[in-house]
């Protein structure tokens, strides 16, 4: 942007504040006066940085004496009125996001995975070491291997839920729209029962039946504090570990991982929420996360699903080099 741009909207920005300091009006209708004023030019730059691949800050940031206030709030004569600074205004470069191509035999190998496949849906035993779909950390992923298979020929994966990179196990991926609604739907009201199989550190208490806990995230800046349930049912212990069964009730993110951590005993293999890393890679020589997403039911139009998806080697030789 040019210098002269630059400070026509400088100037354009004092006047505006000028006006407001001079009304006694709701913030909201503050907004509507900015909006006004501005909306000419912020779409002459939306369809430049369109045309450059380009990116647009927000120009939303209005605060009262350096605060946020609400949109009743009516401005009064001395207030420090505090809109975007547009003489930092700066256009920035859109990343450019390079897609995943999986090889075919790539491709092919996901036969191998699947639990069933019919007109609607489709279930996989996910392998380890595959994010669901792509994101800023993860470039590989289920999704795009899915959409160049035989089995989404006239039709693209919609998913539905989700499944950690380093967590394997029965993962669904619906063929429709009305399919992916519907499986959303019925994640929404419970009425999908997922069974996980963990191997963790310690010797979980036998009194420990169900997991119940406050689990905060920050988004956006903002602290969230989250109610997660789930139900724990010891299969084996030793002295250094647990073979644990568990059915999330509330399907947050991390809940599991989360919820063994805190009682003492994390998962296994576990990088994000582990007690001493060094020692547990030393005494367990595991860099996998030893999670397992093991069966799924659910029914549909009266009709009982029922899957399992069995554990890989990784799993299978701790079970038996400890057991």
């Amino acid at each position: 942007m040019s210098e002269d741009a630059v400070e026509g909207l400088v100037t354009l920005q004092e006047r505006v504040v000028n006006l407001i300091k001079q009304l006694n009006m709701p913030l909201v209708e503050v907004s509507i006066v900015i909006q006004n004023m501005l909306s000419p030019m912020l779409t002459s730059l939306e369809e430049h940085a369109a045309t450059n691949n380009s990116v647009i800050p927000r120009l939303n940031k209005v605060k009262i004496n350096r605060k946020k206030v609400k949109t009743s709030y009516r401005v009064q004569l001395g207030d420090i009125v505090e809109i975007y600074d547009i003489s930092k205004f700066k256009i920035s470069k859109r990343s450019k996001i390079i897609k995943y191509k999986p090889s075919r035999k790539e491709v092919d190998i996901y036969d191998d995975y699947i639990l069933e496949n019919n007109n609607n849906f489709m279930v996989i035993n996910k392998p380890r070491g595959i994010a669901v779909q792509a994101g800023t950390k993860s470039f590989r992923n289920i999704i795009d291997v899915l959409k160049d298979s035989k089995y989404f020929k006239n039709t693209k994966p919609y998913i539905v839920h989700r499944l950690d990179k380093e967590t394997s196990g029965v993962l669904i991926v619906a063929k429709t729209r009305e399919y992916a609604q519907l499986f959303t739907s019925l994640f929404r009201i419970r009425k999908i029962h997922k069974t996980y199989i963990a191997l963790t550190h310690g010797r979980i208490s036998k009194d420990i039946k169900t997991l119940k806990d406050d689990l905060v995230t920050i988004d956006n800046g903002k602290k969230n504090v989250q109610k997660a349930v789930s139900h724990l049912r010891i299969l084996k212990t030793s002295t250094d570990f647990s073979y644990v069964e568990l059915n999330p009730i509330t399907g947050r993110k991390h809940q599991l991982r989360k919820q063994l951590y805190n009682i003492g005993n994390p998962i296994i293999g576990d990088d994000k929420y582990f007690i001493n890393k060094r020692a547990d890679k030393i005494k367990f020589k595991s860099k996998k996360l030893l999670l397992h997403a093991y069966k799924i039911k659910f029914m549909i139009n009266n009709i009982q699903y029922n899957f399992k998806a069995e554990y890989d080697k990784e799993f299978e030789n701790f079970l038996k080099k400890n057991f």
